[in-house]
């Protein structure tokens, strides 16, 4: 446009001859402005031609990163209403457990509870038990103590029965092969004297020879204060009649006054205790043998006097345990 002023103020001055120098010069400097004022709005629209292509690099930027911060905060979005959904669900999981673990842990103390009441009930009973078992272990040491001291008596007792039967065999042992046994069984000792070492038929009246064995057993018993004395009569199962009899009314009665003439023989030795001798009529009700002999009949007459310890002591004991 300049251009197209300049060529037109040169061609109105060379048509005009008559322009006069001053307009001349006013034109020259118009045109110079103008020039001026050209390049000035030429370099202005290269700087805006300049800052246009920024700005659209800018924008394109820009945009770019519009679009990219857009898809950002829609992933951000999405992400926060999953991340709210999930909230909501834990928070509803976790009223849930929290109501449900409540609910556990009442659940759980009163079985605890109960575990300790039954915990405690089971206590009492062991240290009942216990307790028990403490006096059972006392009672039955003291039963033990009491059986061992049973048993050292019991010994002690057959120990001086075995004495005794030794004894009365040494202090008998001339009136062996007469009649008289000695024996020893069951805890005691038998002294067993038959009829004809001690008297006649029919009599209950103790001969000569029988009297020195039973002062020989008296003897013994003086020595022996502890021991508790059966005097038994025998007889075989003969029949007495009154005549023979002469006041022996049966087999019986003649047993027991036999028994009794020998209690009277061993308590004419003062340190025999009457309190110690029992006199006991059998009759022909425990016979050694068959009465079916002569041989069996005389056996089975005899006067038995069985020696036995006191067991006062002992009884009393086994009545404790």
């Amino acid at each position: 446009m300049i251009k197209q002023v300049s060529a037109g103020i040169l061609a109105l001055a060379l048509t005009t001859s008559c322009v006069s120098k001053k307009m001349y010069t006013d034109l020259e400097t118009k045109f110079a402005d103008l020039k001026k004022e050209n390049r000035s709005l030429a370099d202005e629209n290269e700087a805006l031609k300049t800052g246009k292509n920024q700005l659209e690099l800018d924008k394109t930027t820009l945009q770019a990163e519009l679009d990219k911060l857009k898809a950002e905060r829609d992933k951000l979005a999405s992400d926060y209403a999953a991340a709210s959904n999930n909230l909501k669900t834990l928070q509803s999981s976790y009223n849930a457990l929290e109501k449900n673990s409540d609910e556990a842990l009442q659940s759980n103390m009163n079985k605890n509870r109960e575990l300790l009441a039954q915990l405690e009930a089971k206590e009492k009973a062991l240290a009942a038990e216990r307790a028990r078992l403490d006096k059972l272990n006392r009672d039955l040491k003291d039963r033990s103590d009491r059986v061992n001291e049973l048993e050292s008596m019991i010994a002690a007792k057959e120990a001086a029965m075995n004495k005794l039967k030794e004894t009365l065999s040494k202090s008998l042992k001339a009136f062996e092969g007469k009649g008289l046994t000695v024996q020893q069984k069951d805890g005691k000792v038998y002294v067993s004297m038959e009829n004809k070492l001690l008297f006649q038929s029919g009599s209950w009246v103790v001969n000569p020879e029988g009297k020195k064995a039973v002062d020989l057993v008296g003897k013994v018993l003086g020595d022996n204060p502890d021991i508790s004395v059966l005097i038994e009569g025998h007889t075989d199962n003969d029949k007495i009649t009154g005549a023979i009899g002469g006041g022996v009314e049966s087999n019986w009665d003649l047993s027991t006054k036999r028994a009794t003439a020998i209690v009277n023989l061993l308590t004419s030795n003062a340190m025999v205790r009457k309190e110690n001798l029992t006199a006991a009529g059998r009759g022909e009700y425990s016979p050694l043998v068959s009465n079916e002999t002569a041989e069996g009949k005389a056996k089975n007459r005899r006067i038995e006097i069985i020696l036995t310890p006191k067991l006062d002591e002992i009884t009393k004991m086994l009545n404790e345990i």
